[in-house]
């Protein structure tokens, strides 16, 4: 991070972008990224937004968009240094994404393998303490059947309906 760039930013705004120095990310958790990720982008959504707004009003004074942007700079300059810090918040944050989900997919795995290893002491957890023997397991699409037939039925029969009107003609 160029230290020249944060002598534009106020105090509050230097504490944000400080926030994003790779040891205070590596001391937040998921959730904490997940808000400064949230501040961050606010910030720079609030800065890009000030830039285009100061350009696009001074292109018609000064005659152009290329002179219209060399008197945004303070703006256009804060836009960066969030850029930057988001970038740097976002590739923290993908990367405690993906370390939370390995870690729940080897959780499912372990509660998977050890289902299958032990199938008796498992019913009872997941039927709530009931075992019925020989009885089958009915899904939802198993009693929303005769419901289904019939909408596919009926939606069979009224386009039936229309070729046929199409082919008297």
């Amino acid at each position: 991070m160029n230290k020249a760039q944060l002598h534009v930013l106020n105090d509050a705004e230097t504490l944000l972008v400080l926030e994003t120095d790779k040891p205070a990310l590596a001391a937040l958790d998921e959730d904490a990224l997940v808000d400064l990720h949230t501040r961050i982008r606010r910030a720079r959504g609030k800065y890009v937004g000030q830039y285009r707004r100061g350009a696009a009003s001074r292109v018609r004074d000064v005659g152009g968009r290329g002179k219209a942007n060399a008197q945004n700079q303070r703006a256009r300059d804060k836009a960066e240094i969030f850029e930057d810090a988001l970038a740097r918040v976002s590739s923290s944050l993908a990367a405690a994404a993906r370390a939370s989900a390995a870690t729940l997919k080897a959780e499912r795995l372990e509660a998977a393998r050890a289902a299958k290893a032990n199938p008796v002491s498992a019913a009872p957890a997941a039927s709530g303490g009931k075992v019925r023997a020989g009885s089958p397991s009915r899904t939802k699409t198993a009693t929303k059947a005769p419901a289904r037939a019939k909408r596919n039925a009926s939606t069979l029969a009224a386009g039936a309906r229309r070729q046929a009107a199409r082919d008297s003609r």
